[in-house]
């Protein structure tokens, strides 16, 4: 029977032995992501080439092994983590922008290439990439891919299913393809829109075709003070129907901006109950006048103050408060558990006072910052994971609130996917032949079970919780893999 000495030996020969990690020290990194799981795997790969994407593919189909894809490992739902243990397909040396076609308005880019990365060589030829998560500085495309990833800037522009045109992929089964191309397809199915969002279910990017857009032509940033989060989130309704579609629209409340501002110092009033964070591009004559009505907006709402970013030095500041409000929240607890539910703006202020009750009833704090000119919520529920019993009154606070989401006729994800920690959720938007169906769709790429398994869907064998599982495997020895 093959050891894991023999996939090693396997792997290397695929991807050469300087790129293929088996010692525990080295494997301690990619044991988990964003989120709260953990698992070790039995070996990571960092292939440098289509080519030896495949082989690594066929070298574990050959000997029965899980495959697990990953990107920078900034992901929020457990979906880089190794649920079934067996080899981590990392990507990180696939790092080269290949092309920037500025007549076109396209890049074609291996799946390393971190986000804002992309921007900044694009920016010389007055172009950007839109797609910006706040983690922008370190997630790459193909896990952005994988994703369908968001971020504050994805409310007038769209996410990355809008600036993606084409992927080559590797497949669950090893063989090598393209999805799309350089133009948007508007015939036949979209196989390219399957892929993207599948969340590594249904093979490995290796280069994307990415759209680009030209660089607003002037840019005018505020933010709008509340006394209560209510006020703020009513303000979002009120500002979209009077006809205005911001850049972005996003917004803190009291715990997050005592944390940002603690630990950035970016000028943001620590004792507000929410701030509204409004920004508008496009030609100046025309934002000029959104600016005024937006702010008139605000202070009809109940907002104490509006300030204009009155240089770029201010705006850049209100910014990386927005984007490192999050890693800011260690100030508070050593842990987070971050979720990510859509609600119909119209609902915001109903889904945003079950937040606080579940809050209030669990006895655990929540800060909130999220999207919300598009109704993405990202609570984040603060704890301390050495208490024990703690990371279960988290988890069934986190279900609770994913299901208002539910009920108020959102959605589980708006750009952190479905991953580990919310597959079991799935029924409660699907049935039995929705789910069916996308199994199916697996089949079709050469998923059996075995690429990226226990992720997405609710089904499949094997897939109990991550920690039990590792356990029992680290009991039977160094060597097992099944």
């Amino acid at each position: 029977m093959p050891t894991r000495r023999d996939l090693v030996r396997a792997l290397e020969e695929a991807a050469g032995a300087k790129n293929v990690l088996w010692r525990p020290e080295d494997l301690a990194v990619y044991e988990f992501d964003g989120t709260i799981e953990r698992s070790t795997p039995h070996a990571v790969v960092l292939p440098g080439t289509t080519e030896e994407v495949a082989k690594v593919v066929r070298a574990c189909n050959r000997f029965g092994v899980p495959i697990t894809p990953r990107g920078a490992g900034t992901g929020l739902s457990g979906g880089s983590v190794p649920a079934k243990r067996g080899v981590v397909i990392g990507t990180g040396r696939m790092r080269q922008i290949i092309e920037i076609d500025k007549q076109n308005r396209l890049a074609v880019v291996e799946p390393g290439v971190p986000n804002l990365e992309l921007s900044k060589a694009a920016a010389p030829f007055g172009l950007f990439y839109a797609p910006d998560p706040s983690s922008q500085q370190a997630c790459t495309i193909g896990g952005n891919v994988a994703e369908n990833a968001g971020g504050p800037h994805c409310l007038a522009l769209g996410v990355t299913q809008n600036h993606v045109l084409g992927i080559e992929i590797v497949t669950a089964d090893g063989d090598i393809t393209w999805l799309g191309g350089r133009v948007s397809d508007s015939f036949g199915y979209d196989l390219r829109g399957i892929f993207i969002g599948s969340e590594g279910t249904l093979g490995v990017a290796t280069k994307v075709v990415v759209r680009l857009v030209p660089l607003p032509a002037s840019v005018i940033t505020l933010l709008a003070v509340f006394d209560t989060v209510q006020q703020a989130s009513e303000t979002v309704s009120t500002i979209i129907s009077a006809g205005m579609i911001p850049a972005a629209m996003e917004m803190m409340d009291r715990l997050t901006l005592q944390a940002a501002e603690a630990g950035l110092q970016c000028g943001y009033p620590p004792d507000a109950g929410a701030v509204l964070l409004v920004e508008l591009d496009g030609l100046p004559e025309v934002i000029d006048s959104q600016a005024v009505r937006v702010r008139a907006e605000c202070l009809e709402r109940g907002a104490v103050e509006v300030r204009l970013a009155s240089t770029q030095r201010e705006r850049e500041l209100l910014w990386r408060g927005r984007k490192g409000a999050i890693p800011s929240l260690g100030r508070l607890a050593p842990n987070y558990y971050i979720l990510d539910g859509v609600v119909p703006r119209s609902k915001l202020v109903d889904v945003m006072e079950v937040v606080s009750a579940v809050s209030e009833r669990y006895g655990i704090p929540i800060a909130n910052v999220f999207h919300a000119g598009d109704g993405n919520l990202h609570p984040l529920v603060l704890f301390d994971e050495r208490v024990p019993g703690a990371k279960e009154r988290v988890l069934a606070a986190g279900g609770e609130i994913m299901k208002a989401c539910v009920d108020a006729g959102g959605a589980l994800s708006g750009e952190h996917g479905i991953g580990a920690e919310k597959r079991m959720f799935m029924p409660w938007l699907y049935n039995e032949t929705d789910i069916e169906n996308m199994e199916r769709v697996r089949l079709v790429f050469g998923n059996a079970g075995q690429f990226n398994p226990c992720k997405l869907l609710p089904t499949g064998t094997g897939c109990g919780e991550m920690a039990h599982q590792a356990a029992a495997i680290r009991a039977a020895g160094p060597d097992a893999y099944v």
